[in-house]
């Protein structure tokens, strides 16, 4: 379970109310002003993306919270047991192999280097089907990212109906406007504080963590087609871990790599 998001957020917010102080908290609660910046950032999200991809918001949150779900070096050690496999007793070996496989992804991939025979036309398949899952990626990232552009405007949109209603009824003749401007200007800006907050401690984060779980899976998917293209080409499995390994820091590389030899995993010193 990650946890870093929640942490984060937080953080931001106990740092925040630590800057305001506790016996002035109630100088930033305004339910007219939250209203506009929540539910207008709501509604514009609403008005911008279809239903498919709203009611989609909680398995985001679920994917907020859940672990590193793609342990490259593992699925290499598997990749490498493929291609020893396919050596050993050809292609049609791996079919039955597939069907141990869980990752729906994987095991697609594999039975279509089975039951194909032009890798160019495996391979474009296969990156199709990457495309179409970064692009629905794409979409749930961006529907934080919009939001986070959206807030600040609704309380730029806020704080400028504080200030006509506060203009509107300011009365510097009777001798009592004057009296209140500064109270009425601080509550037109806190729809302000409350769009920059809600932009930057919420959508922002939820965003960008997004992105780095879109990143994971593409990792994943993309070692996955360059494993199987190379199992179908017979590449030696010895070269195909050292192939697939080079997209990690040289530091992990040198430790995967010497950990398969001394296992005896890496099985590609023979032709």
């Amino acid at each position: 379970m990650d946890l870093t998001t929640l942490i984060g957020i937080i953080m931001a917010l106990g740092l925040c109310l630590w800057g305001i102080g506790p016996s002035k908290i109630g100088n930033f609660i305004d339910p007219q002003s939250l209203a506009i910046v929540i539910g207008g950032t709501i509604a514009a999200v609403t008005a911008s993306y279809p239903f498919r991809i709203l009611m989609d918001v909680p398995k985001h949150i679920t994917v907020l919270f859940r672990g590193k779900k793609y342990n490259i070096p593992k699925l290499v050690d598997q990749l490498v047991d493929l291609a020893m496999l396919a050596r050993q007793s050809g292609l049609l070996a791996l079919e039955e192999k597939a069907e141990e496989i869980k990752d729906p992804f994987l095991k697609q991939s594999v039975l279509m280097i089975v039951d194909a025979s032009d890798p160019d036309k495996v391979r474009d398949m296969l990156e199709k089907q990457m495309d179409d899952m970064m692009a629905r990626h794409d979409e749930a990232a961006g529907l934080y990212e919009k939001a986070s552009s959206y807030a600040p405007a609704f309380g730029m949109i806020g704080t400028l109906i504080g200030l006509i209603n506060m203009l509107k009824g300011l009365n510097l003749d009777g001798g009592g406007g004057a009296s209140s401007l500064g109270a009425d200007m601080s509550v037109a800006l806190i729809t302000t504080f409350y769009g920059s907050g809600f932009a930057n401690i919420f959508c922002q984060p939820i965003a960008k963590k997004l992105r780095v779980r879109q990143a994971e899976e593409e990792l994943y998917c993309t070692t996955v087609v360059e494993g199987l293209m190379g199992i179908q080409a017979g590449e030696n499995p010895k070269m195909l871990r050292e192939h697939l390994l080079s997209c990690m820091k040289q530091s992990q590389q040198k430790k995967l790599l010497l950990k398969a030899e001394k296992a005896g995993g890496a099985g590609g010193g023979e032709a």
